[in-house]
């Protein structure tokens, strides 16, 4: 299939503007209002915001003057952004610019040993036996030497199913703390308020950055906060159905559905408040997208609203 053609450079440029009002400024309603039209007006526009917008998760890596500089200056430089490993290339040379102000957390996802692009899941098998899966939007890195096996979670959500033959520690580093197996499987997803740590076999040891350790056993879900904090997680439904590749839940209201299926989606994805509310159950193949949000259209008292494949509205019918 041929790939779709690249944007105009003029709605580029736009697009860039508009990343640094909502990235680093502080955006007021009625800056939102204005971008979701802008975006509306012209299918080149949406195609220009998912170029650009797939950029911000890497500038997140960055100091915030950095990468606001990185791009207003590339723009102003004129840099064909239409290719857009070049545009990459910029971001690279700025984290190693920036490279002490970063988390310790090994290389930035940018620069990672494996990563996933939105939408897109990952196998992958340690040269230890283990089985690691990466869900969309993701990045890790990988170490192992003669007396540990190491995993970095540098970014969205990762699955490890440890091979206990091998005696070496497995140690998981992540943003609020370490953890610790041998014989573990483990899934670990990083959200707003930190990580959801879910255990399916086998004894794993939570070790958060300012909390006493912690041992976790089969069949426990938490969430642990930044703090270090952590309480059972309720999950409305199987948070391993991502690595059989579905989407499966049970009553999940639907503003926390589509929020969940936009993870999956490059663009915009939205849900109107009148019908958040409504409860979702089902289990659903993340691999076409399109197709769930045509069942809810079915199952559910909604519409949807596709002005473009980018920009997805569900409303009340």
């Amino acid at each position: 299939m041929p790939s779709e053609p690249a944007p105009p450079q003029a709605q580029v440029d736009q697009a860039i503007a508009w990343l640094v009002k909502l990235r680093f400024d502080t955006p007021s309603p009625e800056t939102h209002r204005a971008f979701e039209q802008w975006l509306g007006e012209h299918p080149h526009n949406a195609q220009a915001w998912l170029r650009v917008s797939n950029l911000s998760d890497e500038l997140a890596e960055l100091p915030n003057a950095l990468s606001r500089n990185t791009l207003e200056g590339s723009r102003r430089l004129q840099i064909r952004r239409r290719d857009h490993l070049k545009l990459l290339a910029v971001l690279a040379v700025g984290g190693s610019l920036g490279w002490a102000a970063r988390e310790p957390l090994g290389l930035p996802a940018l620069m990672a040993d494996n990563r996933t692009a939105t939408g897109e899941r990952r196998r992958i098998q340690g040269s230890d036996g283990s089985l690691i899966q990466l869900n969309t939007a993701s990045a890790i890195d990988l170490h192992y030497s003669a007396d540990y096996r190491e995993l970095t979670l540098l970014r969205g959500e990762v699955s490890l199913d440890s091979n206990a033959s091998d005696d070496r520690p497995y140690r998981i580093n992540t943003r609020i703390g370490a953890l610790g197996t041998r014989d573990g499987q483990l899934l670990l997803r990083e959200n707003d308020q930190g990580v959801l740590l879910a255990v399916r076999r086998g004894t794993v040891t939570l070790l958060p950055n300012t909390r006493a350790a912690k041992q976790l056993q089969a069949g426990e879900v938490l969430q642990v906060l930044a703090s270090g904090a952590y309480s059972p997680a309720h999950w409305h439904g199987d948070p391993w159905g991502w690595t059989d590749g579905v989407l499966s839940v049970q009553q999940m209201p639907l503003g926390e559905f589509i929020a969940e299926l936009a993870r999956y989606r490059p663009g915009v994805l939205r849900c109107a408040p009148e019908v958040a509310g409504l409860r979702v159950s089902g289990t659903y193949q993340l691999g076409d997208t399109l197709r769930i949000l045509q069942l809810l259209g079915r199952s559910l008292p909604v519409r949807i609203d596709l002005r473009t494949r980018y920009w997805v509205s569900v409303a009340a019918v």
